[in-house]
């Protein structure tokens, strides 16, 4: 897969729908992803929105090996591997090249608060040097607003100079365009994928030379967000965008991720679906009611 064909153009950060004990679901979580990949939404699996950092390291192999066996093809997944723990880091990466995947989203090591850029490139040189494979493609993960460690220009340049073949886009989850667009002006001339953090920045990103947009709407608006990556260019785009942000404000209206769960448990007829994982907690039903007047006001549908 590359950077244009549309299932290249819009990933979604999977949400992970629970059982009573809190383990996945796997036939539902096969359902939905199966029912992004038809909407040509790529599946960012083990993103913030999948509850990733509440998830152990067995169970995301379980959930990729699953949607493996379940037929989804590797070049439809970016699995997030990135964890604190340099050795937990190996072990998904490894899983993830195992099983065919398109590429790795990797965190930086997030704990550890006001760290020098030296630092991380040791860590992400430290995971490229212990997983020892040349097919191994990395997609830097920079959301400064929950990791509190940014992943600055000067690393990203230094570790494609060290790396070129295996450090090979970034998801700009800042929130702040101008960094985004930075990103694409200095990288993505020589083929790097820079990714907008949410489709607010769809359109902008498209028409800078951008890659496209990982984002958790991109769960229950996929098939909205793939239009207007691919018909980036029309008359209408503009029109478009503004459709996509006024359905993301009402998502936003609501803690994220509860919010697409009770939207996804609403369209699947499935309270099941509403479960998180401590220590979120789910919308409650004045707050169920609430989303869905506003989605309903809207006109939205899965």
């Amino acid at each position: 897969m590359n950077a244009s064909s549309a299932s290249g153009k819009v990933w979604s950060p999977v949400v992970t729908p629970f059982q009573d004990d809190l383990s996945p679901d796997l036939s539902r979580y096969i359902e939905h992803c199966r029912w992004l990949v038809d909407s040509d939404v790529g599946l960012a699996v083990f993103g913030t929105n999948s509850e990733a950092n509440s998830l152990s390291v067995t169970h995301k192999q379980q959930l990729l090996d699953a949607l493996v066996d379940a037929g989804v093809p590797g070049s439809r997944l970016m699995p997030g591997t990135g964890s604190c723990a340099i050795e937990d880091t190996v072990t998904l990466s490894r899983h993830a090249l195992e099983t065919g995947c398109h590429g790795v989203l990797m965190l930086p090591p997030f704990y550890y608060k006001n760290v020098p850029d030296e630092g991380l490139f040791r860590y992400f040189a430290e995971v490229v040097e212990r997983v020892g494979d040349a097919a191994l493609k990395i997609y830097l993960y920079h959301i400064p607003p929950v990791a509190q460690v940014p992943i600055s220009l000067g690393l990203i340049e230094r570790l494609r100079k060290a790396y070129p073949q295996t450090f090979v886009g970034i998801k700009d989850s800042s929130g702040d365009w101008d960094n985004t667009r930075a990103m694409i002006q200095q990288f993505a001339g020589d083929g790097f994928q820079v990714y907008a953090g949410n489709e607010r920045f769809l359109l902008q990103t498209m028409r800078e030379g951008g890659a496209g947009c990982i984002s958790a709407t991109a769960n229950v608006n996929g098939r909205a967000i793939v239009a207007l990556a691919k018909q980036w260019q029309a008359s209408d785009a503009d029109q478009a965008q503004r459709a996509l942000n006024a359905t993301r404000d009402i998502f936003e209206g609501f803690p994220m991720i509860p919010a697409l769960k009770s939207a996804i448990a609403d369209f699947r007829a499935s309270d099941d679906w509403c479960r998180v994982r401590p220590p979120l907690v789910a919308l409650d039903e004045a707050q169920r009611r609430q989303l869905a007047a506003a989605l309903g006001e809207h006109g939205f549908s899965m």
